[in-house]
């Protein structure tokens, strides 16, 4: 049963924020500061973040990655929280990259091509409104060319005899909360861990 949350019912806020490594595990950039003036941040949504953070930090047009929490209601919270269910918030990929069109449509792809944007609240066997698909952002454009890629992938899923329906969340990004840091660059530390990255075969043509 999904638990309908709203500002309301959500857990309470925590106090303290959750403190992480400076430094990406893999290639030894800032993560949280002190990117030049010219990039960009989004926020993706695809299912367990562990697999989907490798997904983008592998990319070379991409600066830097982590993951957290976000489009949620719980302020600072921690990941026991965000299996509850309770908080409104899924887990996020958080990508850093030079501002764009041409590297933010080609993460776009990416995106859409590396999961199933179709299930609602799950991914493969992970189930809940964590794992939901989602893209938040920060500007206008993106927000626009976002929704312009979800059309495209619709009629591509239509092209390809898959008649479901996208349920991707696109909106503005409020706030994102880093995870703890056992969770960020996870399957660089665990080279064996759990990755649920599965697309459905259909490219986005763009």
């Amino acid at each position: 049963m999904v638990i309908e949350v709203s500002k309301e019912n959500a857990l309470p806020d925590r106090d303290n924020e959750i403190e992480i490594s400076p430094l990406h595990y893999v290639n030894k950039k800032n993560v949280a500061e002190n990117y030049p003036s010219n990039f960009e941040e989004i926020f993706v949504g695809l299912g367990c973040f562990w697999g989907a953070e490798r997904l983008f930090w592998n990319l070379p047009y991409v600066h830097v990655t982590s993951v957290g929490y976000g489009g949620g209601y719980t302020k600072n919270p921690t990941y026991q929280d965000i299996c509850s269910g309770k908080t409104g918030h899924a887990e996020l990929v958080k990508i850093v990259f030079e501002g764009n069109e041409t590297i933010y449509k080609k993460l776009l792809k990416v995106f859409w091509e590396n999961h199933d944007p179709t299930q609602g609240n799950r991914q493969g066997n992970d189930i809940g409104t964590q794992y939901r698909s989602c893209i938040y952002v920060k500007n206008e454009n993106f927000y626009l060319l976002a929704n312009n890629s979800l059309e495209i992938y619709q009629e591509n899923l239509k092209n390809n005899k898959l008649k479901a329906k996208i349920t991707t969340e696109i909106k503005m990004n409020e706030t994102f909360y880093y995870a703890e840091d056992y969770h960020q660059q996870y399957l660089a530390k665990n080279p064996d861990g759990y990755c649920g990255i599965k697309g459905i075969g259909v490219e986005l043509e763009i």
